[in-house]
Order: structure tokens, then C-alpha cells, then sequence
């Protein structure tokens, strides 16, 4: 019996001493491998907005990513409470998803508020922009919303007259494979360069419309088709472009930017 008990402790020792070194093993390569997990984040943003202004080609290296970016795209913040620009925050380094959850950089949306389904508002957000002769070519807008199952992050891109669609495309969402999960089809996306976001009053229009577009109806060049079979993930998409487009959002901003006072 006693040389039982002795090979049974033996036995849970050894467990524990494995577990130990694995953990540690473990800890240690999270550790030295978050710098590069870091990097390609920053790098995986950086082609996604390069892609959603047009600028990109397929195949592109790190390297080249990271060369057209600091030569074409140029970050500033934006005061979402006053909608212009602001130096209280460096762009290259300021993260407004993790001041969304900073209380003293957010605020609580109220439900009736919160059509995107974000929960919090950043004060501050950082946009982009592509400038050709010193004036303004792109803006590229940061979106997000509670989908059916996820939230979506992506950009939307702008001409300069700050109402023609360039692009619009999402980097990151969980949506259903083959349902919402079309967002991510170029068939789908490539619907959107050439739409307008804004009616002949000034009136926000963009609209993502279930069952079709019809080509003959007025309002067809602010509308996209909805994703079929996937009505929920559909009307998550129109409603995040109705709040960041909206006067909660940079409504506020592209308005002064237009007027050429952001």
C-alpha cells in the first residue's frame, strides 16, 4: 500500500511539474511573440485602408505596404463632439477602440442612440486621407456595428466632394460563412464605388435595401443590394452607416470639412 501511495505522488508530481514548464514555455512565447503579433495588426489595418482607397495591388510585400502608406496616407484626429480636427491625441499612436472603453474618453449610448450596437462612443477618432496637389482626394472614415453575431469593423472611403463612395469593405466581423459573411464578396463590395451618400437636400440616403436595388427608382444611386438570406447582417450594415455618417458620428466633421472649416 505504501509503495502505491509513493508511485501515485510520484505520479501527480510529475503532472505537476509538466504542467508547470508548459505554462511557462507558454507564457514565454506569448511574451516574446506579441511584438510581432502587434506589427501585424498595425500592418493588416494599414492594407486594409490602402485597399479600400484603391491604392493597393495585389501580392504587395510588408515592405511595400508599409512604404505607400507613409507616402500617401496621411492620419489626423477628429473631435466627434465638435467634428474638427484635433492635436489631443498623436494619430499615429491613438487607439479609439481602446478609448471607447475608457470612461473618461467615452460615453454610454443610450439604447435608442445606439442604432450600431456599439455600446460606447469614443470622443476622438482617427481618420485618413489621401491628399493629391495639397487638396483633399480621399477620406477614409474608420465604421463598425453589431452585425448578427458579431461586431464589423471596416472603412469607408470618400471622394474629395465627400459623398461619392471609393470604397467601403470590412477587415474584421464573425458573421455566418456563405450568409452575412458576403460582406466580405467582392460581387457585394463592388457595388459600392460610384454610390452617393447624400441626397440633392443634404439629406443622408445611403441605404442597404432588402430584396434588390431598383435601376429605375431615384434614389437607386444611394442604395445596395441587401445580402440574401442574411436580413440581420444586412440591416447591421445600414444601420452602422446611418450612425458614423449621422450627426453621433462625422456627420458633424464631413459637414465642416466640406465648408472647409474642420
Amino acid at each position: 500500500m505504501s509503495s502505491q501511495k509513493e508511485s501515485t505522488a510520484r505520479t501527480l508530481m510529475v503532472a505537476l511539474l509538466v504542467c508547470l514548464v508548459c505554462s511557462v514555455f507558454v507564457a514565454g512565447a506569448a511574451i516574446a511573440l506579441k511584438p510581432t503579433q502587434v506589427e501585424n495588426r498595425v500592418l493588416d489595418k494599414q492594407r486594409s485602408i490602402l485597399a479600400i482607397a484603391g491604392l493597393s495591388q495585389p501580392g504587395m510585400s510588408a515592405n511595400q505596404i508599409k512604404q505607400l502608406y507613409a507616402e500617401r496616407i496621411v492620419a489626423r484626429v477628429v473631435d466627434l463632439e465638435t467634428g474638427r480636427f484635433t492635436d489631443a491625441h498623436d494619430p499615429r499612436s491613438f487607439d479609439p477602440l481602446k478609448a471607447a472603453k475608457d470612461p473618461a474618453l467615452s460615453r454610454a449610448l443610450p439604447g435608442s442612440d445606439d442604432i450600431a450596437g456599439i455600446k460606447r462612443l469614443e470622443r476622438f477618432s482617427t481618420v485618413y486621407m489621401v491628399e493629391r496637389d495639397g487638396q483633399l482626394d480621399t477620406l477614409i472614415l474608420p465604421v463598425r456595428g453589431y452585425g448578427l453575431w458579431s461586431t464589423l469593423y471596416g472603412f469607408m472611403a470618400l471622394k474629395g466632394d465627400l459623398n461619392t463612395v471609393v470604397g467601403f469593405g470590412f477587415y474584421q466581423h464573425g458573421e455566418t460563412p456563405g450568409l452575412g459573411g458576403e460582406v466580405d464578396n467582392p460581387k457585394w463590395t463592388g457595388q459600392w464605388p460610384g454610390k452617393t451618400l447624400f441626397d440633392e437636400q443634404g439629406e443622408l440616403a445611403v441605404a442597404v435595401v432588402k430584396g434588390g436595388v431598383d435601376p429605375q427608382s431615384p434614389q437607386a444611386t444611394h442604395q445596395v443590394d441587401g445580402l440574401a438570406g442574411a436580413t440581420l447582417t444586412s440591416n447591421g450594415v445600414d444601420n452602422l452607416l446611418k450612425f458614423w455618417l449621422g450627426q453621433r458620428g462625422f456627420g458633424a466633421f464631413i459637414a465642416h470639412l466640406r465648408d472647409g472649416e474642420a
